[in-house]
């Protein structure tokens, strides 16, 4: 019982809403991107329809949504996009969003199971952010339905903490998996680390012709090696937010923590990591959903604290008065 109860007052702890919302913007740009750019690529017809519409596949396959709409068409298939994008959309402005993300997610796993083939594993996180989102109330802030129901498009109106904590988990667990996924002697030390090198230099990845990169190796083969110990050591980012959640329990390690926001690193180390990715390689979505998750490291008031330094101006010396002078009132 006492287990039970720690357990209960964990999961009702509220803070304002922030990070989630933050969050919901990030996701929804995500996937407003991974909807629209097969929409509009000439290619779509090609990997989502059959033969006789302009597909490489003699029959396109489905899940529970097409096989009970009628099959794969170019009609549902279409109608399957416009419902992703238009949820997606009010997902973005806050508006029903639990309800916009289940729809988005929907459309998107309908379009998924037409092709699993045509996608990648960024398929699966965006779908696990957008039910995560489900569970959160996420629009409680910087929304449509803040500035509807209290006039101000902010609000501090608190809202379960705990949703944001699963979108951190999910973070930390893409990142471990994605890194012992890559347990060769391209990537892990001892090896060659050559692994980015090679990577860029496949047509299928590269965004444009890399061999410049050559002379650049030992570079490479650096940044190979951050890029795994990055993504192995990701569980250790849970310590993190543990040490700063708990600095009455005192240690080394939280004391660190207050005096340096290890967060922060992670995220500028992350973000630059997602920034070379996108620019250099075609990996979909994967960089955008990614970063989206980022906000969730961070507690609502954090926001406001740094907002605060960073408008925060020196307040200028008051004038030093002419000898003999009269003392200000006061």
């Amino acid at each position: 019982m006492k287990l039970w109860s720690r357990l209960v007052r964990a999961l009702s702890t509220a803070e304002a809403g922030t990070s989630l919302a933050l969050v919901r913007i990030g996701v929804a740009l995500a996937v407003l991107y991974a909807f629209l750019t097969v929409w509009l690529s000439p290619v779509m017809p090609v990997i989502l329809l059959d033969a006789a519409n302009g597909g490489y596949r003699p029959q396109a396959g489905g899940s529970w949504w097409t096989d009970h709409l009628g099959g794969v068409t170019p009609a549902l298939v279409h109608a399957l996009f416009a419902l992703g994008v238009g949820s997606a959309a009010a997902l973005l402005l806050g508006v029903a969003s639990r309800l916009a993300a289940l729809l988005s997610q929907q459309a998107f796993l309908a379009l998924f199971w037409i092709n699993p083939g045509a996608g990648g594993s960024y398929d699966t996180l965006i779908v696990n952010a957008l039910w995560l989102l489900v569970l959160a109330e996420s629009d409680a802030t910087l929304s449509l339905r803040c500035r509807a129901q209290t006039g101000a498009w902010s609000s501090a109106r608190p809202v379960s903490a705990w949703p944001r904590w699963l979108l951190t988990l999910q973070l930390v667990v893409m990142y471990t998996s994605t890194g012992w996924q890559k347990l060769s002697v391209h990537w892990v030390p001892g090896g060659d680390l050559h692994a980015l090198y090679y990577i860029l230099q496949q047509p299928t990845w590269q965004r444009a012709d890399m061999a410049w990169l050559a002379p650049a190796a030992p570079l490479l083969q650096a940044s190979t090696l951050g890029v795994w110990l990055f993504e192995v050591g990701s569980p250790l980012l849970l310590w993190v937010l543990w040490a700063r959640a708990t600095p009455a329990r005192g240690g080394a390690w939280r004391r660190l923590n207050a005096r340096v926001d290890l967060r922060l690193a992670y995220a500028a180390v992350g973000l630059g990591m997602h920034i070379v990715i996108h620019a250099a390689m075609e990996v979909g979505p994967f960089s955008l959903i990614s970063v989206a998750l980022y906000p969730a490291l961070f507690r609502p008031d954090d926001w406001p604290s740094w907002g605060r330094a960073l408008l925060r101006r020196p307040t200028p010396a008051a004038p030093i008065p002419p000898a003999g002078a009269s003392p200000p009132p006061g």
